[in-house]
């Protein structure tokens, strides 16, 4: 799959620091990076830049393990979803150009098109508000997914499925919906979405180390993709068809390209000022066009995340200071949503705590006790709490169990993924609800 925007407990912050010397703050994001490496818990590249002064640049693992090819600032990522806004900015082009209007229904450019879709407009595709069903959640993808599709093949697939809702009521994220952006971008002007944004976007900005990916062509300095074995040890990815993601997920880059990406966007070299206020209003679930747009402890944030066969990546912008913060990872994990998220706070001089440094103590089986039950977080997102003789377990849906260590009478930790569960009691001292700390955000649940 090449979607990351999503609540998950084994997944997915700017004034800088101005009371401590810059110097110390880099020392701390290079020992918070590090700290994931010694373990392959993370491999891959990272970048954090403000004001065009870059702060952290490097490359972290290998490229490819079979050859011990390490990582470096130029090393190509495939990045999964952050492909997203380079279509919504490529449709906004075209809007500037007078080719499209976003308020257009679909059905403008696709006569033919069912008539469920009569509704849909282009923004609701660029918002994830269609209703169409993504086709990563179809019982045939994992098939399809290593066949060569062409975009028509690709909108073949989904274009009779029932709508999951009436456009513009409710919020799902689709990767068809932007498969469908892609198709019209070629419709409409002509050339292949590949094409259109390496004339468009890349080459205008200088991004010369970035592009459309392919399972057949030869691409210097691209890295190979890892994901985790059932023992724990990297191993290849399996197969995607590059064909496949197209507009939702198929382009690769480099840090140091996103950088350019990130002052072109926001710099004004790419869009209008009116087109980028478009870009970045969010409309339902803090998601804007190919972006989500939240807030933090002040701080401003638009931001995505990638996630495909063997790759996982976090782009994040905070306009406020400048702040650019780029993660990508070649071993599949929850790491780079977490790395981006804690030199974010690093660099805003907010202070991050690691695993590691976290002191456990020991509570009692009564205590703990207390805490078993189900508490949901979203209507499809529960997390599901169990004692296992004096431990305590967390069983997120559709994820794995795992153990939870106290920090105090209420606040737990993970030590496989940077997150705190904190439990809240009533004024009777019953247990009502938990938080869920991870990656910036406190996610609350209440106990069923």
């Amino acid at each position: 799959m090449f979607r990351r925007f999503a609540i998950a407990l084994i997944l997915t912050a700017v004034c800088l620091a101005q009371d401590k010397p810059q110097s110390e703050t880099v020392a701390r994001m290079e020992q918070i990076v590090q700290s994931y490496v010694p373990g392959k818990q993370f491999m891959g590249s990272v970048l954090v830049a403000q004001n065009g002064k870059i702060l952290l640049d490097k490359g972290y693992g290998f490229a490819n393990l079979e050859w011990q090819v390490p990582n470096t600032p130029t090393t190509k990522f495939r990045l999964g979803s952050i492909t997203k806004q380079f279509t919504a900015a490529s449709i906004l082009l075209l809007e500037e150009r007078g080719k499209l209007k976003v308020e257009d229904q679909v059905k403008k450019y696709i006569p033919d098109a069912p008539a469920a879709w009569d509704k849909i407009t282009i923004f609701h595709l660029l918002t994830h508000t269609s209703g169409i069903p993504s086709f990563t959640g179809f019982p045939d993808y994992e098939t399809k997914q290593a066949q060569t599709m062409t975009p028509q093949q690709l909108v073949d697939w989904f274009r009779d499925k029932p709508l999951e809702f009436e456009p513009g009521t409710k919020w799902n994220y689709s990767n068809s919906g932007y498969v469908l952006l892609g198709y019209l971008i070629e419709k409409i002007s002509g050339q292949s979405y590949a094409d259109f944004v390496q004339q468009n976007i890349f080459t205008p900005l200088g991004m010369k180390d970035s592009g459309y990916d392919s399972n057949s062509a030869l691409i210097a300095h691209r890295a190979a993709g890892y994901s985790r074995g059932k023992d724990g040890n990297p191993q290849n990815a399996g197969f995607v068809n590059m064909t496949v993601p197209l507009s939702a997920g198929g382009l690769y880059s480099t840090t140091e390209d996103l950088l350019r990406w990130e002052e072109g966007l926001f710099g004004g070299k790419v869009l209008k000022p009116e087109s980028l206020a478009k870009m970045t209003t969010p409309f339902k679930e803090d998601y804007a066009f190919g972006l989500g747009v939240t807030t933090e402890n002040g701080h401003r944030i638009i931001s995505h995340n990638g996630g495909i066969q063997g790759f996982n990546t976090a782009l994040a912008y905070f306009p406020d200071d400048k702040l650019v913060v780029a993660v990508l990872a070649n071993l599949n994990g929850p790491f780079a949503d977490q790395l981006a998220a804690q030199l974010g706070k690093v660099a805003h001089g907010e202070k991050v705590v690691l695993t590691s440094e976290r002191k456990e103590i020991a509570l009692s089986s009564k205590t703990l006790a207390q805490y078993v039950g189900t508490y949901e977080l979203a209507p499809t997102f529960s997390i599901a709490i169990t004692l296992e003789g004096d431990q305590l377990m967390a069983q997120a849906t559709n994820q794995r169990k795992n153990p939870l260590f106290a920090e105090s009478e209420t606040l737990f930790f993970l030590k496989v993924v940077d997150a705190q569960v904190e439990f809240v009691k009533n004024d009777k001292g019953e247990v009502t609800a938990m938080i869920l700390h991870q990656n910036g955000h406190d996610t609350k649940g209440a106990k069923k």
